[in-house]
């Protein structure tokens, strides 16, 4: 941790860093997160900018709203936006949302449409995946292997193995790879111009369209993306049905009635967003720790059946969304502050997952902790759907990687992105020595 950069209680300060992209980008923002556990768990915010909302640091008061579907919403505002970028989303769109995916929906339709593919989610199904899965993970580890010693682990390893696994489970093509990296890069992250420039040199040629300078209009662009390419794939599945996701999200019904254009594209957007750049953060998050805690590294590298915890610690420590937002429908007491119908309120889920009342000695990353009760995944409805593939998909490759890796070091300094929704490592220089 760094420094408080909080003496006394500047509420402008604060409320400013904690919707500031630059201050997940160097981990400032706990300081925010530790600050506002202790003195002011629900913190009325008002950052320049923005529409206010209440703050939510405390693990316990982040689970309880998040159970508390009826009362606290998602339709309204999913995520902090500044009021500029809410306006123009709004008078491009006539709604709130680019999208309609399954975090920006309440029941009934939220959980009709998640019914659709939750079964699919469920381990017993997920199980026949995992000789596949582990394939993908070999083939990371061996290019990894392939590198000569020394890598970006970032570029050059994470971001690819999940995306792999996602096209596979979509059965998309490997030739569209490319573009599906742009599109799942630059959709979380165009508060960060080297995301978004590391995304065009590596889908040069592949006929995007080129980045504008204005984040809304090259959202928009790439919101477009989405819909003309899966819009193809909804087509031919439904005429074509084949044993894939994206053949269950095509053939989905609602009522007896199939899916709309806008559900379906939303649901494949979910999916490869949500399924790739999260996977991909806590990776490299979670060899990240191990190579900057050489003792947790040794401790998981002598006993492998520790991996599942130590998967379930990486989660905690990289949590890759950090927020999500509800608006409240009634007026309900939260901790000591009434929360009025109207408001919102933002669940800072980075900030639950270092509660001190809950994890001992949260800011130590331990392969072996015991109690873990992260939020990373959400709680009650809108946990997240694809939360059993992505434990396994992490297990695969450290499963892969371990017994092959036997020195790691860095070989220059780790970089975060800069967001303040989905954020993780965005460059990880590494020297190894592997098997």
């Amino acid at each position: 941790m760094t420094a408080m950069p909080f003496p006394g209680f500047n509420s402008d300060t604060i409320d400013d860093t904690l919707v500031n992209p630059a201050a997940f980008a160097d981990e400032s923002i706990h300081d925010a997160y530790t600050k506002l556990r202790a003195e002011d768990p629900v913190h009325w915010t008002q950052p320049k900018g923005f529409r206010p909302f209440w703050s939510i640091t405390r693990h316990a008061d982040i689970v309880a709203i998040s159970k508390a579907n009826d009362r606290f919403i998602n339709r309204e505002r999913t995520y902090i936006s500044p009021i500029e970028a809410e306006e123009w989303v709004k008078n491009t769109t006539g709604d709130t949302h680019l999208f309609r995916t399954l975090v920006d929906l309440d029941d009934p339709l939220h959980m009709k449409l998640r019914r659709i593919t939750h079964t699919w989610f469920m381990p017993q199904n997920l199980k026949k995946l995992e000789p596949q899965i582990a394939a993908i993970a070999k083939t990371h580890v061996d290019r990894m292997a392939a590198l000569g010693g020394q890598c970006d682990f970032v570029n050059e390893v994470a971001l690819w193995y999940p995306l792999r696994v996602i096209m596979m489970i979509l059965g998309l093509p490997e030739a569209d790879e490319g573009r599906m990296l742009q599109m799942t890069q630059e959709i979380f992250g165009p508060q960060d111009p080297d995301v978004v420039a590391r995304s065009r040199i590596l889908t040069q040629g592949l006929g995007g369209p080129e980045a504008t300078g204005n984040p809304q209009v090259d959202i928009f662009a790439l919101v477009q993306q989405f819909f003309a390419y899966f819009g193809e794939v909804m087509q031919d599945r439904r005429a074509n049905p084949r044993d894939d996701l994206a053949t269950v999200i095509a053939q989905g019904t609602v009522d007896g009635e199939p899916i709309g254009m806008l559900e379906a594209i939303s649901y494949y957007a979910i999916a490869v967003t949500a399924g790739h750049d999260t996977t991909s953060s806590t990776a490299s998050g979670g060899l990240l720790a191990l190579a900057q805690n050489p003792e947790q590294l040794a401790k998981l590298k002598a006993d492998p059946s520790l991996i599942p915890q130590a998967v379930e610690e990486m989660i905690r420590w990289v949590t890759p969304v950090k927020h999500f937002m509800r608006t409240c429908t009634e007026d309900t007491v939260v901790g000591d502050k009434t929360i009025k119908a109207g408001d919102g309120v933002a669940l800072f889920y980075w900030s639950g997952n270092r509660d001190e009342a809950v994890f001992e000695d949260p800011f130590s990353f331990r392969v072996d902790r015991a109690n873990n009760p992260q939020t990373a995944f959400g709680n009650g409805v809108h946990q997240c759907l694809g939360l059993h593939l992505a434990r396994m998909e992490i297990r695969a490759l450290f499963a892969e990687l371990l017994p092959r890796l036997d020195e790691i070091e860095l070989a220059g300094e780790p970089k975060l992105s800069v967001a303040n929704f989905v954020s993780g490592l965005k460059a990880m220089p590494i020297r190894y020595r592997m098997r």
